[in-house]
């Protein structure tokens, strides 16, 4: 067996991706863990956390296009949210902007969040950097609290 931080494994940098992708969904996967489990390994933290990162963002990228398209099935009886709360979330969002994204990361208010910045339509450019920066520092501080535990 080759040395995890010399080698390169595609499945484990695949599989951290795709938990990190199906993080951002109904889907309960944890991503945080399967990167401390991936660094207490001996992986390399910069890849790992950039390939977390890049799946979670694109995650978060899909929930803010669901919320683009979304309002056109609002009035439909098997639409998920009540007009009374998805008036209150806009209301959130029109009352703190774009600069709510940067707690994307925070679990059960983060990934709704980012439909509702699709459903306000949020250009992508500043969406998408806002939440990079949101979704990589949780990476970092989870790689950095994991290392000088280990």
């Amino acid at each position: 067996m080759s040395d995890p931080s010399t080698s390169f494994d595609f499945a484990v940098f695949a599989g951290l991706f795709l938990v990190a992708l199906a993080a951002t969904t109904i889907l309960p996967a944890q991503s945080e863990a399967a990167l401390a489990g991936l660094l207490i390994s001996g992986y390399s933290p910069g890849l790992l956390i950039a390939v977390a990162s890049l799946g979670n963002v694109l995650g978060s990228v899909m929930n803010w296009g669901l919320g683009r398209g979304i309002e056109h099935f609002r009035h439909r009886r098997w639409f998920p949210v009540r007009d009374a709360g998805l008036e209150r979330a806009q209301h959130w969002y029109r009352r703190y902007g774009k600069w709510s994204l940067l707690l994307s990361w925070v679990p059960v208010i983060g990934d709704p969040l980012t439909v509702v910045a699709g459903i306000m339509k949020e250009p992508l450019l500043p969406f998408l950097l806002l939440v990079a920066i949101a979704k990589s520092a949780r990476y970092l501080v989870v790689a950095a609290v994991t290392l000088n535990w280990a």
